[in-house]
This record gives C-alpha cells, sequence and structure tokens, in this order.
C-alpha cells in the first residue's frame, strides 16, 4: 500500500512522552483511514526511546549527526509518504489533530505552518520570553526580509509534501533549521499557508532542549546572513547616499546650523561614511555572487540582468577614470601648497580637493579590485 502521510519526530531522550505521540498519531491515521507511517528520528537516546518506539510498531531510524535539523533531515529522508508532518515528541502539539494539515497538503500547498498565537498557547505552554519577545521579533524579521505572510515562523508542528522538502534543500544541522525551511520556500516561490495550532505545555519533567539565547541567536543569524539586501545593500545605499549628499555641499562651502559651524573636518566624516556605504555595497554584490553560484539563493532575473549592466570591462574603465581624476584634484592642491613653500596650510579651500581626490581614488581602486573578483567568482556563467 502507497504510504500517504508520514510523521516524524525528532528525538533525544523522550521516553516519558514518546509513546503517547506515537499512539495519537496512529489512532489519527486509523481513525481517518489514512495510510501513515511514524517515524521516529533519534538523535543518540540514552534512556530506551527507541525501544518504546519499536514496540509501537513506529520506525526508528538512527541519525549519528547531532542537532534538530540534523535529526529532522535523517527523518524526513528515510520518510515513504508523499506528504510529511514533523513534530516535538513532547506532547506539546496534539498528533490525533492533523487533518487540517493534510487538507491543505492534499489542495496543493507545498508547506503548512502550524499557527501557535492563532490557535491557542495554553498556560505554562510558551515562555513570556518566547511568547512576547523572540517569537514575535524573529517573525517580524522573517516576514519584512522574505515577504512571507507566516506569523509563527518556529512554530514546530508543520506539514509539506516530499518533493517539496528537496525542492528546499535544507542544509542547516541546529534550531535554525525551523527558519530555513520558511525562508528557501518563500525564496523559491514555493506554495505556503498556515493553520491554527493548539501549544500545550511540554510533558516532560526534565528542561527542553531549546535554549533560549543561543538558539534565538541562531534563528537571528541566519535570517540576516540569507538576506543580504538587508545585511548589506540597504545600510549601504543609505551610507553612501547621505555621504555624498553632505559631501557635495560641504565641498561648496562650510554650513552653519544654528552656533554649529560645519567646514572640511565634517567633509573628512562624510567622505568616510560615503566609502563606508560603498563598501556594503560591494559586499553586497559579492555575496549575491557566491550564494547563487554556489546554490544556496536561488538564481533570479536580477541575477542574470546584474552581469549583463556589471562587467569587469566597465568596472576597470570606471575605477581608472576616478583614480585619474583623483590624481588631477591632488596634483592641483599641491600646487597650490608648492606655491606658499610647502608651509602651513591654512587656506580650506585645499582640503577641498585633498579630500574629494582621496575618496575619489579610494573609490576608483576599490571598484577596480571588485570588477577583478565579481568577475572570477562569476566565472561559471
Amino acid at each position: 500500500m502507497n504510504i500517504e502521510l508520514s510523521v516524524v519526530m525528532p528525538c533525544l531522550n523522550e521516553a516519558e512522552t514518546l509513546a503517547i505521540c506515537i499512539e495519537k498519531a496512529q489512532g489519527f491515521f486509523e481513525r481517518e483511514k489514512i495510510s501513515g507511517e511514524v517515524i521516529i528520528a533519534d538523535n543518540g537516546s540514552t534512556d530506551g526511546s527507541q525501544q518504546i518506539a519499536k514496540s509501537l510498531n513506529a520506525t526508528v531510524v538512527n541519525v549519528p549527526q547531532k542537532g534538530y535539523g540534523s535529526a529532522l533531515r535523517g527523518g524526513i529522508e528515510a520518510a515513504n509518504g508523499k506528504y510529511v508532518i514533523m513534530g516535538d515528541a513532547d506532547d506539546s502539539y496534539d498528533f490525533s489533530n492533523l487533518m487540517p494539515y493534510l487538507l491543505k497538503l492534499r489542495e496543493g500547498y507545498d508547506l503548512v505552518m502550524g499557527n501557535r498565537f492563532k490557535g491557542g498557547i495554553k498556560p505554562g505552554a510558551m515562555p513570556f520570553l518566547h511568547k512576547y519577545l523572540g517569537n514575535p521579533v524573529l517573525s517580524f524579521i522573517g516576514r519584512l526580509f522574505y515577504k512571507s505572510n507566516i506569523g509563527d515562523f518556529h512554530c514546530g508542528l508543520r506539514g509539506f509534501s516530499k518533493k517539496a522538502f528537496y525542492t528546499m534543500e535544507l542544509k542547516t544541522t541546529g534550531m535554525e533549521f525551523a527558519s530555513e525551511m520558511i525562508v528557501k520556500a518563500s525564496l523559491k516561490n514555493l506554495q505556503i499557508t498556515e493553520v491554527p495550532t493548539i501549544l500545550s505545555p511540554d510533558g516532560r519533567t526534565r528542561p527542553p532542549h531549546l535554549n533560549t539565547w543561543r538558539d534565538g541567536w541562531r534563528h537571528l543569524r541566519f535570517l540576516v546572513l540569507y538576506s543580504p539586501n538587508w545585511l548589506f545593500l540597504i545600510p549601504g545605499l543609505i551610507l553612501m547616499v547621505f555621504g555624498l549628499i553632505t559631501s557635495a555641499v560641504l565641498i561648496s562651502g562650510p554650513i552653519s546650523i544654528g552656533s554649529v559651524n560645519f567646514d572640511v573636518h565634517t567633509l573628512l566624516f562624510t567622505s568616510v561614511l560615503a566609502l563606508i556605504g560603498f563598501q556594503f555595497i560591494l559586499f553586497y554584490g559579492l555575496t549575491k555572487v557566491y550564494t547563487v553560484e554556489n546554490d544556496l539563493l536561488p538564481k533570479s532575473k536580477k541575477y542574470d540582468r546584474l552581469f549583463k549592466f556589471i562587467n569587469l570591462e566597465k568596472g576597470l574603465i570606471i575605477g581608472f577614470i576616478l583614480v585619474i581624476v583623483g590624481i588631477a584634484l591632488s596634483f592641483s592642491a599641491y600646487t597650490d601648497w608648492q606655491a606658499i613653500s610647502f608651509g602651513n596650510i591654512e587656506n580650506n579651500s585645499v582640503f577641498r580637493r585633498v579630500i574629494p581626490a582621496v575618496t575619489l581614488m579610494l573609490l576608483g581602486v576599490q571598484i577596480i579590485l571588485f570588477s577583478l573578483f565579481f568577475s572570477i567568482l562569476g566565472l561559471k556563467k
């Protein structure tokens, strides 16, 4: 008989609650007349969890590589079902009520997320920091960065098709596996929806494996690193535009706001802001090429246009022009310095040429080096 649904539970010393979770899932199969299986992805339990699972006719998959993501990947790869629903084996999720997930999967959705904030969080089921800070903030960042409508990025109960799982090409080994799944599904334009899910208190007497600050940071780090737009491009554009505009104003002459006077010393700092912003933008380009060419991010039409707009020849021409202009401004300032017999420079007009000259030369060299490295990274094209 073809198996329609595989329920995968990661397991690391879950003897207290494993049996009830397996029995609930199997009871759901029998009640709804679903061809299903329960997969226990064991991550090195020493409390007899494997024997409990086998006694209840669940399939035990031993996953030696440690980590929540590693255990789930091992269990999902061993699953035989067309659809997979994953959930923690701590009895916080109700495996006897999986029909809302299966119905959405049958409708054609690739990923079906649970939403605990819509379904209900029972007293004591979620720590205060997770409920009011961690989950809302990380979910907001995920929605902002990846244009996703998912309200609960970290719900442990979720379903997906086996085909969608391989399409997502998940890599992480830890708790950030939960975030990676939504990020990859969003980037690859898979069909995602969510259903209300009730979260109950953890049925175990021991502390959970989840570490609030460590795993929260891993989720945040993943969300940021997989979004070079927000990590590099947007901050870079803000810094560079602000630096260039204020520098252009100060080059024409000093400005005063109230009793505060801004002159060449401020010009030096605004030029540095422009350079820092440009560095951010260069790193965005290099990161984009690296992640796409190494299959970490999907290729888009914008990416192909990037190579048509930016190439080695254009970069070298623009870079050398900026360097030459910078050298010309430097020579002009040098002649003024020579005119006063290389004495103390008291005229700020000289600095209004020296600072832009140095800035242009630095920008030119950066563009030349970027163009060379950008072309090396994109050699596959």
